[in-house]
């Protein structure tokens, strides 16, 4: 490290030195009287015994300039050719879409909460986007069908813009001088990836933005600790919880700031509950109170609003309709259930559709094989499958096992109702029994039996068992998901995606699952082909065509949401090829292409800066190895680090830590898709670690203190960080280099201009880029 010995040394001046043993123990001090992290410095310096660059950075004029200078790159970076290119790109055909449905109010369902999207609908709306566009393909022109996608696009690009300076702030409240706060910034300021990210319609941008600006309010709370309780601790709090909630709001992974900030609060309670600082529990269970309001009631108030105002503009039908439950599609206008919905009587003949799969119920004379292929053995009864047309082999009537009257609301199928099913063309009742599916030997086959036969009738009984319905509840057509429970057995009809063999016409298997409550086995009656009631079926149509939706209570409508988030995003398995694995982020060695436009060779790659990201790499090595090596010399009686230093590089950095932790190695946890920007909030949180290690590299010292003093702490000897001319040296050539980078790669970056071949080729600095239009090599013979 850097000396800087033009201040007062203590009386010890070694930086390694041996620990004293003392035969006594001075008495503990309480959190109202010391500053118990940043203890009393080893060195104390003079602010004018500095280096000349560092006292000429180190002012409020010069820090504005330098915060300016950052910010108005940031915004040109991220603004420079924002229409290109004028069509839809990678997740725009998602998110762009989303955006138009919020204008024309049209319901849609996402994994992700709606923060984000309702920014994008906005900017849409004050752009004067009618939303007509529905951004179904990528590469659909923007300027032939008259959609101002610039100022779309504008609004992530202020947002990642934007986040260069927060990025500055939050080192500057940490306590780093200019040039460290500089360098952290430049690390988010020439980064591909994040410009590729900051200019389109996607979501990563305003996460980021607002995780940096939880990150700089959970600093900027942490440093009025001494003054707590005060109107300022009390905003800062509230701001970290506001901002936490913006970050959750805008992307399901922005959960992951929720349980960083969230353990920095146990850690910091936990300190708090500390006896031998003298506090009492009084003290302790009014600071959890205080950030149970602020971190757990406030974000969870915003976070539901922003679902509020969702539900509140998404009201009439649309694409998202099929996810939800009857109750939830029948508060949204023109939605087929509210309109088509028609009361189900006995001996009507109905055709029945898979809630997931979309089959009908379907049967045909054909008969399952005598044996199959692992030589089990079948019944040799009539299939029954799952069937993707409309036939008329999809018919069934159903027929009561009760006495019912001849007319009235008494031939009404209820919730709980014990009824057969006749397919109608063969004349035979469906029926399931102890006898083992053709593809799944622990499920029961389906098949039927002739209705004049009554030796099996009890194998013929099924109840239905409509979903989150009261018993005696109407049995509908559309709205009434149900199970079909064999009274018997207990297995519920299901079906799955595998198809039958040849035998069977390719068509889906209908077995019986073990399990009566599958969440998959559910189905709904499509359509009444007949009546069986002397009224006829008009009378019980709603005919009213003008029909006002239901109501439905808003926290039953945000649980059923979130639940279906969760699971939707959870199935996200699929293989893309552009999938990447967590281990190979941080060192950016695999990419996802954006776009691309054959006749010109242009295209668009999400990558990062290789010099940025592998400094972040080795700031985290070197961050890691520093720890390592402390603790290792303090377990053998030594003092490598001055106290005031090490605290702040467990404190401060050691958040940042938390920060890059918790939003990376959960990753290496799920199963579904994954890609490079996933990675972008750890980066972030990566640049701040590089900055602070290079501060650690080049000063002994730190600024110090830089929490703000209360009324009961006592004043502490004062020092100052001197990072010198080679600061700025090393920070002004490492920008160069950045930048040099960023240029070389930002075709890539901004799909623009077109290259050859053979520029194509030196711009794949690792082999594991996959570029577009890349020159076959050629040898020579």
């Amino acid at each position: 490290m850097a000396s800087t010995s033009k201040g007062k040394e203590p009386d010890n001046p070694a930086r390694l030195r041996r620990r004293q043993n003392q035969g006594s123990h001075a008495p503990s001090l309480t959190s109202e009287n010391n500053q118990n992290d940043e203890h009393i410095a080893e060195v104390y310096q003079s602010p004018r015994s500095r280096s000349q660059a560092e006292q000429l950075l180190d002012t409020p004029n010069a820090s504005i300039i330098v915060v300016a200078v950052l910010t108005a790159l940031a915004f040109a970076l991220r603004f420079y050719k924002i229409s290109h290119p004028d069509q839809v790109v990678f997740d725009e055909v998602h998110f762009g879409k989303f955006a138009s449905y919020y204008i024309t109010r049209q319901y849609y369902f996402d994994v992700h909460p709606p923060f984000a999207k309702l920014l994008f609908g906005l900017a849409g709306w004050f752009v004067g986007f009618d939303g007509e566009f529905t951004f179904d393909n990528i590469g659909d022109n923007y300027t032939l069908n008259n959609v101002p996608y610039i100022g779309m696009r504008a609004l992530p690009a202020v947002l990642g813009s934007l986040t260069v300076p927060v990025v500055y702030a939050i080192m500057k409240e940490s306590g780093y001088s200019t040039i460290i706060a500089a360098f952290s910034a430049i690390l988010i300021l020439f980064d591909n990836a994040h410009i590729t990210q900051s200019r389109l319609i996607l979501l990563d941008a305003t996460l980021i933005f607002f995780m940096s600006l939880t990150i700089y309010s959970y600093v900027k709370f942490r440093k009025l600790r001494y003054r707590e309780f005060t109107t300022e601790w009390w905003v800062w709090l509230v701001l970290t919880g506001v901002f936490m909630a913006c970050t959750w709001g805008s992307k399901v992974n922005g959960i992951l700031t929720v349980v960083c900030i969230g353990c920095a609060v146990l850690i910091d309670l936990w300190d708090i509950l500390d006896y031998k600082k003298g506090t009492t529990m009084d003290y302790f269970w009014q600071h959890f109170a205080a950030r149970a309001i602020g971190l757990i009631l406030v974000p969870f108030i915003v976070y539901l609003s922003f679902f509020y105002v969702h539900f509140a503009i998404l009201v009439q039908s649309g694409t998202g309709d099929a996810f939800m439950s009857p109750a939830f599609q029948e508060t949204l206008a023109g939605n087929e259930m509210l309109m088509s919905s028609a009361e189900i009587r006995y001996f009507d003949t109905i055709t029945m559709k898979h809630k997931d799969t979309k089959v009908f119920l379907h049967s045909h004379v054909e008969r399952y094989p005598l044996t199959y292929e692992d030589g089990r053995i079948s019944s040799q009864g009539q299939q029954v499958t799952g069937y993707a047309h409309n036939d008329t082999n999809n018919f069934w009537q159903i027929i009561p096992t009760k006495a019912i009257p001849e007319t009235g609301r008494g031939r009404v199928v209820r919730n709980g109702d014990v009824i057969q099913l006749l397919h109608v063309n063969t004349h035979t009742n469906l029926l399931t029994h102890d006898v083992a599916s053709p593809l799944m030997p622990t499920n029961q086959e389906f098949t039927t039996w002739p209705a004049d036969d009554h030796k099996n009738y009890n194998d013929t009984l099924f109840q239905v068992a409509l979903v989150d319905n009261v018993d005696g509840a109407a049995w509908k057509t559309k709205s009434g998901y149900f199970r079909l429970i064999h009274v018997p057995t207990k297995v519920s009809m299901w079906t799955h995606t595998t198809p039958l063999p040849e035998w069977a016409f390719k068509q889906q298997e209908i077995n019986g699952n073990k399990n009566s409550v599958e969440k998959s086995a559910v189905w709904f009656v499509n359509e009444i082909v007949e009546s069986g009631d002397p009224e006829g079926l008009d009378n019980r149509l709603d005919d009213k065509p003008h029909k006002q939706p239901k109501s439905m209570n808003f926290f039953r409508k945000f649980a059923e949401l979130q639940l279906l988030m969760l699971q939707h995003n959870a199935g996200l398995t699929a293989s893309h090829p552009y999938a990447s694995t967590p281990i190979n982020w941080p060192f950016s060695l695999t990419g996802i292409s954006f776009w691309t436009e054959n006749e010109t060779q242009k295209q668009m790659y999400l990558i990062g800066n290789l010099i940025g990201w592998w400094a972040c790499v080795v700031g985290l090595s070197i961050y890691v190895g520093v720890l390592g090596a402390d603790l290792i010399a303090r377990r053998r009686g030594m003092d490598p680090i001055p106290d005031p230093v090490r605290n702040r590089l467990w404190n401060n950095t050691g958040f940042f830590m938390l920060v890059w932790g918790v939003h990376y190695l959960p990753f290496f946890l799920f199963s579904r898709q994954l890609f490079i920007h996933h990675y972008l909030p750890s980066h972030l949180a990566s640049a701040l670690i590089a900055g602070s290690v290079l501060s650690f590299v080049l000063s002994d010292t730190i600024n110090f203190p830089i929490s703000l003093r209360g009324p009961k702490t006592r004043a502490q000897p004062t020092q100052y960080a001197d990072v010198g001319t080679k600061g700025v040296v090393i920070t002004a050539i490492f920008s160069l280099l950045m930048f040099f980078m960023f240029s070389f790669i930002a075709p890539l970056t901004y799909g623009t201009p077109g290259l050859t071949g053979d520029e194509v080729n030196s711009r794949r600095l690792l082999s594991t880029w996959t570029l577009h239009f890349a020159a076959k090599k050629t040898f020579d013979a």
